[in-house]
């Protein structure tokens, strides 16, 4: 599934990921605070997914600047960056793309062009990314076994990545292979990603799949209720650290206990070679009335206090392999990782 992202008479429309599966509502993106927006408000998530939006709202920023003042200086792009840099702390794919963003920019300043240019690159960072999908789930699915029943958290599919997905690529993958499996697919409170959306995936592509509450994660560990674990990423250390969605870290201590293997599906933008380990992961801590409410509805006392963390980290140790688009990274983890770099 690719037409959940695409890019028409320059504007970009996303999928409102909010509002499925009972509805098929696009928004489009004329400018950078729509793009911001879009981040912002959860219209988008998943790591690659973010940065690839974040890349087109960089484009789309350079055009308003560019019609407003004639030319977009180093300047204009730098406050451009930073403005998106600022929707989601934790995911470092948006960074990355960022980075990407400016280096086409940098020795182009004062091209009548550049804005050509940077569009350009923006779809490169889309294409290539379902490109690296599409490889790392090959890469993956040779980890499957024929009648494995697989748990995954929140969603890692093509609505989280430019398409074709991580986590769920593989799965995708290994299905497309003949090999019988199943998935269960965590509830993933309070934005009930996996119920929403990695259940709505996955019955379009005919896979099987039930859905369970996140916290059924020890009971299932224990009676042996899946043989292996494969999620996503937002944020990759160099020692194996992961950041991804809030509970992973829960599950990754159950899969431990029990020795079932616990695989981390991601494409190399989302390790970050400057951070030696999880303990310097930002954690995104968003508004508490997130919890509180479900699409609208009040789940509990008006005026009770409540926490949101979307994300946790999961140490290393816990981590049974990477599957990236260069193959699988086996331990020790910082020596082959940092090959990635090399």
């Amino acid at each position: 599934m690719t037409d959940h992202i695409y890019w028409k008479d320059g504007s970009l429309y996303v999928l409102d990921q909010r509002e499925l599966p009972f509805k098929r509502v696009y928004v489009r993106c004329k400018g950078l605070a729509d793009a911001v927006k879009a981040i912002e408000s959860m219209t988008v998530r998943g790591a690659p997914l973010i940065g690839i939006v974040a890349a087109y709202g960089v484009a789309l920023g350079a055009r308003e600047v560019v019609k407003t003042k004639g030319r977009c200086s180093q300047a204009d792009v730098n406050r451009i960056c930073e403005r998106l840099k600022k929707t989601r702390p934790t995911a470092v794919n948006l960074a990355w793309a960022l980075e990407r963003m400016k280096a086409v920019f940098e020795p182009s300043e004062g091209d009548p062009d550049i804005v050509d240019a940077m569009t350009e690159e923006a779809i490169s960072i889309h294409v290539e990314d379902i490109e690296n999908n599409r490889m790392l789930s090959l890469y993956g699915a040779e980890l499957i076994d024929d009648g494995d029943t697989i748990l995954t958290h929140c969603n890692a599919g093509a609505l989280a990545t430019g398409g074709y997905g991580t986590a769920l690529g593989v799965v995708r993958a290994a299905h497309e292979s003949g090999k019988r499996i199943k998935v269960l697919a965590t509830e993933t409170r309070p934005y009930m990603q996996g119920a929403r959306l990695t259940v709505w995936e996955l019955s379009q592509e005919g896979i099987p799949v039930e859905l369970i509450p996140e916290n059924h994660a020890g009971l299932l560990s224990a009676n042996k209720g899946f043989s292996k674990v494969i999620v996503g990423a937002d944020r990759i250390a160099l020692n194996g650290d992961t950041a991804n969605k809030i509970g992973t870290y829960m599950i990754a201590l159950c899969s431990h206990q029990y020795h079932i293997p616990f695989y981390v599906a991601a494409p190399i933008s989302t390790f970050d070679k400057r951070l030696e380990s999880g303990v310097h992961i930002p954690i995104e801590e968003r508004d508490g009335r997130e919890v509180k409410y479900l699409q609208g509805r009040l789940l509990t006392v008006r005026n009770v206090k409540a926490r949101y963390f979307s994300f946790d980290v999961t140490p290393a140790r816990y981590v049974t392999n990477f599957i990236t688009e260069k193959g699988i990274i086996e331990r020790p983890f910082r020596k082959y990782i940092k090959m990635l770099f090399g």
